[in-house]
């Protein structure tokens, strides 16, 4: 049972492990089990196309509905989160996934794989994607950010890694219907432990959050999740940062859910390559991802962010331009080396966004990212359905390849252009600030400038968007 919230100003000292990293194994979880979702559509497309006789293009409508509504959704998950608690949300995004994957198995028709995949999956994946991984970041840890944000942005690559050749194997042996069951059961298991170990601040434990001396009253909830949601993206959309890092943030998503996820596995298998053997290409990505992105993270806490996005970048946009040269019916070694490099570039994106929404947006931070997850989830969509439709055209998937390799290289240098000086725009919208939902100093939200991290370290104060109504 959870200890009373206590007004004391010194936070009890934990003893062991503290529970915030508890918490974040819970969310890293659910994460993970989002992220098992997210490239079954990339498995899927053979035999559904054998089964239905539709097109790839066709079948490209639900993914891309699925990933429009992955990104519109977090945003608004972000602000239920405040109004509702994290748990609550985050159970019910499980029930929604689970539910969405089982209606699947029973569908005759592509206006129901784009209703139950595509509406209902995207809906609850939606709901547990980054801007809940900010969330939890932000109100149950002022120091390592960076690296808790990796940790849990490599979740959902943990997850492919570690359910995609099982989920791969079940279908070339059995059937896909099997497959999907699979990941609802999954879902529905989960969601208990969530429940019992997911916490939505640390007063609700009469603790203060990792790093913290000083005990953090939890804040009431904020009502008009809608409204503040959309007000948020108002505010935020005054300002030049949010628009580079959604345009720069739009293109990664093209770049990896959107073509790589969807699309890699049918690329492959064009080059004669078994669906079995490039499913587990795409799994060892994974196992890179994870890698990558919890460096990513302890760079980000280290380094300016905006060279870290221009870097990765372009590494990617290098090898997406080669990727049509290493294509074969079999593994070779230029193969590997992209399943590594690939794999290490993939989700590293993240943690440095993130952070620079924290700098830029302060206490909204996690709905902006929200929204900038959005703009990703746009690309990723564009870039599944535009990939299908590519493929059905020209009967090849090269010209995919080398058009998002140059959509990466602009990228690149949209990271480098990114200045403060228009979030002072941010943060003359609000007269006065309101209460941070973690509870954090300015201070303590970010590390000091002097690290070389990004030319922003002062937090924004909340706009109006921000005050309970």
């Amino acid at each position: 049972m959870d200890e009373e919230t206590t007004g004391n100003t010194e936070a009890p000292r934990p003893r062991g492990i503290h529970r915030a990293w508890w918490v974040a194994g819970a969310a890293a979880l659910a994460i993970v089990v989002a992220g098992a979702f997210s490239t079954m559509p990339g498995i899927l497309m053979n035999p559904l196309q054998q089964e239905f006789h539709w097109s790839r293009g066709t079948i490209g409508v639900a993914s891309a509905v699925n990933m429009v509504l992955y990104g519109l959704t977090a945003p608004f998950a972000a602000a239920l989160m405040d109004r509702f608690g994290i748990r609550r949300v985050v159970v019910a995004a499980l029930s929604t996934v689970a539910a969405g994957s089982l209606l699947t198995t029973v569908m005759t028709a592509p206006w129901q794989f784009t209703l139950f995949w595509g509406f209902l999956v995207g809906l609850g994946t939606g709901s547990m994607a980054m801007a809940f991984g900010a969330t939890v970041t932000n109100r149950w840890f002022t120091t390592r950010r960076g690296l808790v944000t990796g940790i849990l942005s490599s979740g959902s690559v943990f997850g492919q890694m570690v359910f995609l050749p099982a989920l791969a194997w079940t279908i070339d042996h059995y059937d896909w219907r099997p497959a999907l069951v699979t990941l609802a059961l999954v879902a529905l298991a989960v969601a208990p432990v969530i429940w019992l170990v997911l916490r939505d601040h640390p007063a609700d434990i009469g603790r203060s959050p990792y790093g913290s001396t000083e005990f953090v009253p939890k804040p009431p909830p904020v009502g008009g999740v809608a409204r503040r949601t959309l007000a948020v993206l108002r505010d935020a959309a005054r300002t030049k940062p949010f628009w580079l890092l959604a345009g720069a943030f739009a293109i990664c998503g093209a770049t990896t859910n959107g073509i790589m996820w969807t699309h890699f596995t049918p690329a492959a298998h064009d080059h004669g390559m078994a669906i079995t053997t490039a499913s587990t290409l795409l799994a060892l990505i994974g196992v890179f991802n994870v890698f990558g992105t919890i460096a990513s993270g302890w760079l980000t806490d280290r380094k300016d962010a905006r060279r870290l996005l221009a870097v990765y970048f372009a590494l990617r946009g290098v090898l997406l331009v080669l990727l049509p040269l290493m294509m074969a019916a079999t593994v070779n070694p230029a193969m590997m080396v992209f399943v590594v490099a690939f794999g290490l570039l993939d989700l590293a994106t993240v943690p440095p966004v993130i952070a620079l929404c924290r700098t830029f947006y302060g206490d909204d931070s996690a709905i902006v990212f929200g929204w900038v997850n959005a703009a990703h989830q746009v690309g990723a969509a564009l870039a599944a359905f535009l990939g299908g439709a590519a493929r059905d055209a020209f009967g090849s998937y090269d010209p995919v390849w080398l058009l998002l390799g140059a959509a990466c290289a602009l990228a690149a240098l949209v990271s480098l252009t990114i200045r403060r000086d228009s979030a002072h725009r941010y943060r003359s919208l609000s007269s006065t600030p309101s209460p941070s939902p973690s509870g954090a100093s300015d201070r303590d939200q970010d590390q000091a400038p002097d690290q070389d991290q990004a030319p922003d370290q002062a937090h924004a104060q909340v706009p109006s968007s921000k005050r309970q109504p």
